[in-house]
């Protein structure tokens, strides 16, 4: 692991150990120094995983992959644990629990609460990913009014709050190092009103939730999703609230409360990607036509007076000062 800035997210992998002691040292490293956990193999197979941590304020969380095994909190390791709860989340693969008399079976997409106070095996069945997400208890259990109750419960694939919660959590991990303490704690305080809703929040702290987490992460989601279509040219709010299931009053309402619209934030987004293209020596076999059109522009004109409006240059401009300097003449 290296020594990251605040927030930043931090990465083991069992690739860094000798191939014959990479599950020892797994053990060692990772189950007993870092999570508390006695890991066993399920089957014969060459023992892998990765884990990326990220820790925010209260909030920890936790993606990762590997090879199938069992994860045990004994006894002895609850006994010496933090005061905290995990919502863990089966991402690809199949997992199982048994926490408190209680047996979790699921697949992608589904999950379970665990108290890490009291012994417990998760268990990956297969090669899989896994999203596990750390609060304080008393932080849970203070706005959700019967926690107890949801140990151990199977928290199925098709849960609303579930999908937002995950949706969010990887907008952030895709976005690296929250810059600010004000930006890591807002984040923060987005995922534990998620997992309160996932889990049972309580009626008043669910309204709170629904306008401040849930807002947070449909807007998160519905950016993600805008940047991973820019090329299209038939992307539209009304696409995109249909994706989501929400109208697209509302989709319009999330973006006038950050003092934007969606309209100029896609515009934003596709200058912002035709600008790097263009400066880009591996995209210099692209024509500027061609390269307004890869970013969803039908209109060339309309590209290049928005373009030099938002970059103060013209596309060619931009180009020229990023040819090397032996192309120039």
């Amino acid at each position: 692991m290296t020594n990251p800035e605040p927030f930043a997210p931090v990465t083991m992998s069992t690739d860094a150990f000798p191939e014959n002691r990479r599950l020892a040292l797994w053990r060692e490293v990772f189950g007993r120094n870092v999570t508390n956990v006695d890991i066993e193999p399920i089957d014969d197979v060459p023992f892998h995983a990765a884990v990326t941590f990220q820790a925010l304020p209260g909030v920890g969380i936790a993606t990762g992959s590997g090879s199938a095994a069992h994860y045990n909190v004994t006894r002895e390791f609850a006994a010496k644990a933090d005061d905290v709860v995990a919502l863990w989340v089966v991402r690809a693969g199949a997992g199982t629990a048994l926490h408190l008399g209680k047996e979790f079976v699921g697949g992608a997409g589904s999950g379970t609460l665990l108290s890490v106070t009291d012994p417990s095996i998760s268990s990956l069945r297969s090669d899989g990913s896994f999203m596990t997400l750390i609060y304080p208890r008393h932080a849970l259990s203070a706005i959700t009014p019967d926690l107890g109750s949801a140990f151990g419960r199977t928290i199925a694939d098709n849960n609303d709050a579930l999908r937002l919660l995950t949706r969010y959590v990887d907008a952030l991990a895709a976005g690296g190092a929250l810059a600010t303490p004000g930006l890591a704690q807002a984040a923060a305080t987005h995922i534990l009103d998620l997992g309160a809703l996932v889990v049972g929040a309580s009626r008043e702290h669910a309204a709170i939730a629904r306008a401040r987490g849930v807002r947070a992460a449909r807007l998160s989601g519905i950016k993600s999703d805008i940047m991973a279509a820019l090329g299209r040219h038939d992307l539209s709010r009304d696409a995109i609230a249909a994706r989501h299931g929400v109208t697209p009053r509302y989709v319009g309402k999330l973006f006038e409360e950050e003092g934007s619209s969606f309209s100029e934030f896609l515009l934003g987004q596709r200058l912002a990607q035709a600008y790097r293209m263009l400066a880009d020596q591996r995209c210099a076999h692209l024509t500027v036509a061609g390269i307004a059109y890869e970013c969803g522009f039908g209109d060339l004109s309309y590209f290049n007076r928005s373009f030099r409006r938002a970059h103060g240059a013209t596309p060619s401009d931009v180009r020229e000062a990023a040819r090397p300097r032996w192309q120039v003449k």
